[in-house]
């Protein structure tokens, strides 16, 4: 009676609240040593909760929570969980409990893990997979990382052209629990290669008597297994597919891409934009489970870049203490502008690197762009250079001074977008990642200019040489 209350209970919540109660209680359960309540709380849950849930109790109670799993959720579960959880469950467990997990986790998960374990591991348990196992995994091993035959799986349903509607059916019948998805099916010809597709609705909804080649779709969208996993995932979004057909260089088909997938793709290339536009080097580990020495490590590189580059700004600064003695006021403003004017650039860049990042925009419009974020730059600064020219003259009473920070704006909000916005671009053009002209370089360019104008403008205002 207490556990179906409780079943009616997590079923009755949010998502979200189901999450942090199945956390919470599970914890509370194991800290009691209560294994059974444990089993019956994650009963109602599912797969991808469960391993969240797992992810977030201590190191010590993760394998018990996780071996309270019946073995088919279990495997499920596995693949659900992040590397680390992962690689630590592994040292936990007996050499059968890991192969019985592994050796039924889908081909493309299997490799995704086998990629971030030590190669020592990889080879002892690839040695004890089944042949069948063993062989679609070191099909996905054979091909480079980050490309679609890496990340896809062998496990789909193919027909023949000439076979019925009928005996297309009873295929996929035989097949259904041994594959990734049945939604979409692909046709071959004798040699394996593709010739079509066809949709599970179209296979329903047809006479048993008809041939597969009567209602089969001939102008079949793939990729090749060297294209681009980021690739790979925009296609699938781009065409609504459940599933990518793979093929090889000969045309043949060997395996397929699945929505989730393309998903995990998508969340990882947005990661490491993010982080590579934030100055951070992207890793394959969640970077709050990193330790001290890898986020330090990860961090530094671009840090001590901009450290050198911002001696720039000190070496036109100290270059000036002639003007800036005489008119002490313009040093307030120093901050203000060089602050501005690198924010104005990360928008700039921001835009651009992410158009360009997810193919919304083309390089051949680079300078229709360029002109545009150069006039939005103006305006920007004409209405914060007013706002400042008012500003500055109450907080000094110099309207020389006012005046010359107000144009200093406007000019600098002009080279920071300009800047922002075309050095993507230049970067897009030499063959490197736009992101790597991230938001912090930027800045810091924008700080050594705007400085330099700054005052170019304050000596031809105030007459001082």
């Amino acid at each position: 009676m207490a556990e179906n209350t409780q079943n009616l209970q997590i079923q009755s919540i949010s998502r979200r609240e189901l999450r942090e109660l199945v956390r919470s209680q599970l914890l509370m359960l194991l800290e009691r040593n209560n294994l059974e309540g444990a089993k019956a709380l994650l009963v109602p849950v599912q797969p991808a909760d469960i391993a969240e849930a797992i992810e977030e109790l201590p190191e010590a109670m993760q394998a018990i929570a996780f071996r309270l799993l019946p073995k088919d959720e279990a495997i499920e579960v596995y693949e659900n969980l992040n590397s680390a959880v992962q690689q630590a469950l592994i040292e936990d467990f007996k050499r059968q409990d890991v192969l019985d997990i592994v050796d039924k986790m889908s081909p493309d998960d299997r490799v995704r893990l086998f990629d971030e374990l030590p190669a020592k591991i990889v080879t002892r348990i690839q040695e004890q997979l089944s042949p069948m196992e063993r062989q679609a995994t070191a099909l996905l091993l054979g091909y480079e990382a980050d490309t679609a035959g890496r990340i896809m799986t062998p496990e789909y349903v193919s027909l023949k052209e000439n076979i019925t509607v009928f005996q297309a059916l009873d295929r996929i019948r035989q097949l259904a629990r041994f594959t990734e998805t049945v939604y979409y099916l692909y046709v071959t010809d004798t040699a394996r290669h593709l010739t079509g597709t066809l949709s599970l609705r179209e296979l329903v909804t047809a006479t048993p008597e008809q041939k597969v080649a009567d209602i089969m779709t001939r102008d079949a969208v793939f990729v090749s297994t060297d294209t681009d996993q980021e690739e790979v995932a925009r296609t699938i979004q781009r065409y609504d597919f459940l599933a990518m057909p793979v093929v090889d260089r000969e045309q043949r088909l060997v395996g397929i891409v699945t929505v989730d997938d393309a998903a995990d793709i998508m969340e990882q290339e947005t990661t490491e934009d993010i982080y590579t536009m934030g100055g951070i080097q992207s890793g394959t580990d969640d970077y709050f489970q990193s330790s001290l020495i890898t986020v330090a490590r990860r961090r530094v590189l671009w840090l001590l870049v901009l450290l050198l580059t911002n001696t720039g700004t000190t070496a036109v600064i100290h270059s000036q203490e002639e003007l800036l003695t005489q008119v002490v006021a313009l040093s307030s403003f120093i901050p203000l502008l060089i602050g501005t004017g690198g924010n104005v650039g990360a928008q700039s860049s921001t835009v651009v690197i992410r158009s360009l990042n997810v193919e919304t925009m083309r390089p051949g419009r680079a300078f229709w762009v360029i002109r545009r974020e150069a006039m939005a730059g103006a305006v920007l600064g004409l209405m914060l250079g007013a706002i400042v020219i008012l500003w500055a003259f109450v907080l000094q009473g110099n309207l020389a001074v006012a005046i010359t920070v107000g144009l200093s704006l406007v000019a600098i909000s002009i080279l920071a977008s300009v800047a922002g916005s075309a050095l993507p671009f230049l970067f897009r053009t030499l063959g490197f990642d736009p992101a790597l002209m991230s938001a912090p370089f930027i800045t810091t360019a924008v700080d050594v200019l705007g400085v330099l104008i700054y005052f170019a403008i304050a000596r031809a205002m105030l007459q001082v040489l």
